[in-house]
């Protein structure tokens, strides 16, 4: 890992990889918002990353990553998902509370303690948002399908982000669509209908707009070997 890095630099990092997927260019405003900071103090920042050749920015266009950026970014996101699992599985924090709490002190811990958490909780596969942790020098995160992308019959364990707005988060919890819970689509309405998914033994409807927020993991299409 890149160790003159400062902490708004490595939150920059994180930020450009959520917003940059599928060879999309994020964006300075975009990039604001995300971190809560002004766009002028994302601008220098961007600019310091650039030149340690962490990333291409283009003016008035965008940010995208270089090789080596784009390997610094997911070991970031390696990092944060053990150090959320820690804050849950051995301090006790809601899985949507630990997401909050870990860039509070993420960063200072040393590759080595990173390193030795991951061990001590059995080197989980997930965060405890439902998101697969990263290998040690993986250059890529696997884009997770939509629970509104799939059909009636298929199967598939819930992963839910951490940006997603608190009242949703509430209302999933009332529906028991939480992170790691195994789902079954059992009816898929037309023309951006809802979705009624079969979860804990019930059947719970979810808006598009909601099940589109929400993301899978481990899908067995219907039918499928």
């Amino acid at each position: 890992m890149t160790v003159d890095l400062t902490k708004s630099e490595r939150e920059t990092l994180k930020a450009i990889y959520r917003h940059s997927k599928g060879g999309v260019e994020a964006h300075t405003g975009v990039l604001a918002e995300t971190l809560g900071v002004s766009p002028g103090t994302v601008t220098a920042t961007v600019k310091r990353l650039a030149d340690r050749g962490l990333i291409d920015h283009r003016p008035y266009h965008g940010v995208s990553f270089t090789e080596s950026g784009r390997t610094e970014s997911v070991a970031l996101i390696r990092r944060h998902r053990i150090v959320e699992r820690f804050l849950s599985d051995m301090l006790g924090y809601a899985w949507n509370e630990a997401d909050a709490l870990a860039p509070s002190f993420e960063h200072d811990l040393p590759d080595e303690v990173v390193e030795r958490l991951y061990v001590a909780l059995s080197r989980p596969e997930t965060c405890p948002h439902g998101f697969p942790i990263p290998q040690l020098g993986q250059a890529e995160l696997p884009e997770l399908p939509r629970l509104y992308d799939l059909e009636p019959g298929d199967e598939a364990e819930v992963a839910v982000p951490g940006s997603t707005d608190p009242e949703v988060i509430g209302f999933l919890e009332t529906l028991g669509v939480v992170p790691d819970v195994h789902v079954e689509v059992r009816e898929k309405h037309p023309f951006d209908g809802p979705v009624v998914v079969r979860v804990g033994g019930y059947e719970r409807t979810l808006g598009e707009k909601v099940a589109r927020l929400v993301h899978v993991r481990h899908v067995v299409r219907k039918g499928a070997a």
